[in-house]
C-alpha cells in the first residue's frame, strides 16, 4: 500500500485506489488518508494549489475524496478547477463508486446533486460547537452507532440545501445541512470529522483572521481541542475506517442520475 502523487504510478497488480482532491495546503486529508492506507488502498492525491489537473469523470477509481479550502462551490473565481470537480463529483455519484465531500467538499457534492449553495445568514460557523445525528444515521454504513451529539470542528461561511431525495443525517443549530447521503454511499459532511492535534494547529495558523473572529479566537479553539479530539477519537476512527472498507471493497452500488455539467453550470449561475 502507497501513496501515489500525481506523478507516480500505481503498482501493477491494480490495488483498490482512491482520489482525493486537495485544495489548500492544510486542509489535508489527515484521518481519512490513515484509514485508507490501513485499509489497503492506494491513495492518489490532486493538490490543486500546486496546480495538478482533475478529470472530469472517475474511471479508474474505486473512491473519491473532495477535500475543503476558502473558495465558493458556488462560483468559478479563484477556482480554476470548479467544473471539472462537479463533473467528476457526478460520474462518481451516478457511477455508485464511494465518494466524501468534506466541508467545500460537501457543497460540491450538494451542488452536484441539484441542491443550492449560498452563503450562510448566520455568518460564519468557526471552532468547536455540537452537531446532532438525525434518525437516519441508525442504518448509514458509515454512520450507524455514533452518539446522538458530537462536538466537532466547524470552518465555514457558506451553506446549502439538502439535495432533493437525499438523507439528512446531522444538523447544527445555526446551519441545518451539516451531513448528508446521496443514494448509497456518497456523503457531504460539512464540518471537519478528519481533524488531528496537527491538524488544528494547521488550521489556526493558515486562517487566522477567521480564527481571530470565532469566539475565544484562535486560543479557545486550540484549548477545546484538547478534550473534543478525544471524544471523537472513537467516532472518527469507525467513520473513516467504514468508509474505507467500501473503497477497498472495489464493489460499485447503483448511484442516483445526477445533474450533468452543463446543468450545474446553469444553476450556479
Amino acid at each position: 500500500m502507497r501513496i501515489v502523487s500525481l506523478d507516480g504510478s500505481r503498482s501493477p497488480e491494480r490495488m483498490s485506489n482512491c482520489l482525493i482532491i486537495q485544495h489548500v495546503a492544510p486542509e489535508a486529508p489527515w484521518s481519512i488518508a490513515d484509514a485508507l492506507v490501513g485499509a489497503g488502498v492506494d491513495i492518489e492525491i490532486r493538490r490543486t494549489f500546486a496546480g495538478d489537473d482533475i478529470p472530469f469523470d472517475a474511471a479508474g477509481y474505486d473512491g473519491l475524496v473532495v477535500m475543503g479550502g476558502p473558495m465558493s462551490a458556488g462560483s468559478d473565481e479563484g477556482f480554476p478547477t470548479r467544473q471539472a470537480e462537479l463533473s467528476l463529483i457526478a460520474d462518481a455519484i451516478e457511477s455508485g463508486i464511494p465518494t466524501l465531500g468534506v466541508c467545500l467538499g460537501a457543497q460540491m457534492v450538494a451542488l452536484a446533486g441539484g441542491a443550492p449553495v449560498y452563503a450562510g445568514s448566520y455568518g460564519q460557523e468557526i471552532g468547536w460547537a455540537p452537531v446532532t445525528l438525525s434518525r437516519s444515521c441508525q442504518d448509514d454504513r458509515i454512520f450507524a452507532g455514533l452518539p446522538h451529539k458530537l462536538k466537532v470542528l466547524h470552518w465555514h461561511g457558506d451553506t446549502f440545501d439538502l439535495p432533493n431525495g437525499a438523507q439528512l443525517l446531522m444538523s447544527s443549530p445555526l446551519y441545518p445541512c451539516q451531513a448528508f447521503r446521496i443514494g448509497e454511499v456518497a456523503w457531504g459532511v460539512q464540518f471537519h470529522l478528519e481533524v488531528t492535534a496537527e491538524a488544528v494547529d494547521a488550521f489556526v495558523a493558515a486562517f487566522a483572521a477567521d480564527s481571530a473572529g470565532a469566539a475565544g479566537g484562535p486560543e479557545a479553539i486550540r484549548v477545546d481541542a484538547v478534550a473534543a479530539l478525544d471524544a471523537i477519537a472513537s467516532p472518527r476512527t469507525l467513520v473513516f475506517n467504514r468508509f474505507a472498507a467500501l473503497v477497498a471493497s472495489r464493489e460499485r452500488h447503483e448511484g442516483p442520475p445526477v445533474h450533468r455539467l452543463k446543468d450545474l453550470v446553469q444553476l450556479s449561475n
